[in-house]
């Protein structure tokens, strides 16, 4: 029988339920292990996962998209590939996003996306995060029941983004259907989808609609201070940088949160007694949140290339070398975390944790949804005296069944189905969550 390390962690489905075993059987052999085959090296350990993200200099971001699983277009050369990396940039899928640039195209990027999560933006931005959640929540209570994953998170934490960016309303409907039916990022069964068909593509045509009137109409909202930015040097970004930086913003926006808003529930479910607690001080989810997202963050690894020679806890490391970051794994680090496997509130040192990765590429909407997240859980446990999972789709408490989205990447349930009692004195509000549409 085949040991778990031994599987292929890009392609088993059997992973998908508990990468966490996959991880620990790695972690057991080390945790900078490097597969024989394929030369690929895993890490699993905290200070290693932290050493790599931080050192941009020696590490590419550029397989971030792909994974470290896929084979380089090109044959490494050399003790420093960086001309190599740069030449067959066109060659990876991803490559002319923020999220694989590396240096100054990668600084000047940032630049212009940092400017959407002020703390001022983030204020003005909770009063409607907090209005439209509390819509959502208490027509689902009404209900007594909803399915959290598609129908709840996804719309809402959608609407959210749209309505920073300054997303038409019509539009925003239609951008939720593409991006539901194409695969996961980091998709398990490697399928091709046509360009025409994806998400970014799709989108990207309408986002280049809104950034050419922002610039010619400028309007009170973020797409146009996106529209008519300038880089560190004065320059001003081309067309289409600004309509891959929003589409992007947009799409990996509303995944993340939403991936993240299922995983907590889930914990406040299954953990005995952990919502009545939540309920009785409210004050404790910010540190909920930040221990699920040690737990069970929303991207379960990051990948790198190796740009130059280098190492990693000290072993040789050759240009060209794949690396996979076990976010997941290096977050549950016992040699990091005392009792890594148990949710522990408020836990010391909390903000360390990788969920939102670290270093030049850490999570730049981590902000964003960790406002969106914990207002609609306060929502939902204000509104309720009791959540459950529904058995009907469940099944019972002992057997319950959930399915995860077929992604390397990803961590996230496909749904949720709710049962909800409402709290005592529960009133339903006197406007539908549409109306926020309006």
């Amino acid at each position: 029988m085949e040991a778990l390390a031994d599987r292929d962690y890009f392609t088993d489905h059997s992973i998908l339920r508990d990468p966490y075993a996959f991880f620990e059987a790695l972690r057991a052999r080390s945790p900078v292990y490097r597969n024989p085959e394929t030369g690929v090296v895993i890490i699993t350990g905290f200070e290693e996962a932290l050493e790599v993200l931080k050192d941009t200099e020696n590490w590419s971001s550029l397989i971030s998209t792909t994974g470290a699983g896929k084979a380089l277009p090109f044959e490494p050369e050399g003790s420093d590939i960086n001309a190599q990396i740069e030449a067959n940039r066109g060659n990876f899928q991803g490559g002319d996003l923020v999220v694989t640039f590396d240096d100054t195209p990668h600084a000047f990027s940032r630049s212009l996306l940092s400017r959407l999560f002020t703390p001022s933006k983030l204020k003005a931005n909770e009063a409607f995060i907090a209005r439209y959640s509390d819509e959502i929540v208490r027509k689902s209570v009404a209900e007594g029941k909803c399915e959290l994953v598609k129908q709840i998170a996804t719309p809402f934490v959608t609407l959210v983004i749209a309505d920073l960016l300054g997303v038409p309303e019509d539009d925003r409907q239609r951008f939720m259907d593409v991006i539901e039916a194409a695969p996961p990022p980091g998709n398990l069964d490697a399928a091709d989808y046509p360009m025409e068909m994806h998400p970014l593509y799709v989108m990207g045509l309408s986002f280049a609609g809104y950034v050419a009137d922002r610039r010619a109409n400028p309007r009170d909202d973020v797409l146009t201070e996106l529209a008519l930015a300038t880089y560190p040097d004065g320059t001003q970004p081309d067309l289409a940088e600004i309509v891959r930086l929003s589409t992007f913003l947009f799409g990996a926006g509303q995944d993340t949160s939403a991936k993240l808003l299922g995983n907590a529930m889930r914990f406040i479910i299954e953990e005995p007694g952990l919502q009545d607690k939540l309920r009785a001080d409210p004050s404790l989810l910010p540190g909920f949140i930040e221990e699920v997202l040690r737990l069970e963050g929303s991207s379960k690894i990051t990948s790198r290339i190796a740009r130059k020679d280098t190492t990693i806890a000290g072993e040789p490391m050759p240009a060209g070398t794949r690396v996979l970051i076990g976010l997941s794994a290096a977050n549950r680090d016992p040699r990091r975390w005392d009792d890594p496997q148990a949710l522990v509130i408020n836990r010391p040192r909390i903000k360390e944790h990788l969920g939102f990765g670290r270093g030049a590429h850490v999570c730049i909407g981590a902000p964003l949804a960790r406002v969106e997240v914990r207002v609609i859980l306060e929502k939902f446990l204000e509104a309720t005296s009791h959540i459950d999972l529904d058995d009907a789709f469940h099944g019972p408490a002992g057997a319950r069944e959930l399915e995860y989205e077929p992604s390397f990447i990803i961590r996230g349930l496909t749904e949720m189905h709710l049962t909800l009692t409402p709290a005592s004195g529960f009133e339903t509000a006197g406007k539908d969550a549409a109306s926020v549409l309006a």
